[in-house]
């Protein structure tokens, strides 16, 4: 299963079109290779290179989508693919890379995580990350990673 954007390669600098600093939309993503099994997709962004001081975990959650019909090739720019998950923002909408400049380091990786599962989780709208991540336990068939980094400074 493959993970891509036509807005930035994997590794490469998110535009600010898609942070706190342009329109804090989510970037179009394109989604190939989903095995034939397949019952529902998961996506998941999230920034590991958060400061302790920020958030204790040292991860913030950006964006949780679940239930993604599996014959989704494109997440189109501003768009909801799935139910809406919680991240750690207070809404359930995407929210883009938005890296505190007063800590270091200043620039972040943003992980886009898609998973192919076997079932549909049929979660709420509103679940959490753990939530989503406790519901897909022994049902992923398949997974692909898309990084993008920003740096506000």
């Amino acid at each position: 299963m493959r993970l891509t954007s036509p807005s930035f390669e994997d590794n490469g600098t998110i535009p600010a079109k898609f942070t706190c600093d342009g329109e804090n939309i989510n970037p179009a993503l394109r989604i190939s290779d989903v095995p034939e099994k397949t019952q529902s997709l998961v996506l998941i962004m999230d920034d590991p290179d958060v400061p302790a001081e920020v958030r204790l975990e040292r991860i913030w959650d950006h964006w949780v989508v679940f239930d993604i019909p599996p014959d989704t090739k494109e997440i189109l720019e501003n768009s909801n693919p799935g139910v809406r998950g919680k991240s750690n923002y207070p809404h359930t909408n995407y929210s883009g890379p938005c890296p505190p400049p007063q800590y270091q380091p200043t620039e972040h990786r943003y992980f886009f995580k898609l998973y192919a599962l076997d079932k549909k989780l049929e979660l709420s709208e509103g679940a959490t990350k753990a939530e989503v991540e406790s519901a897909m336990q022994g049902h992923i068939i398949a997974e692909a990673q898309l990084v993008g980094k920003y740096d506000r400074t």
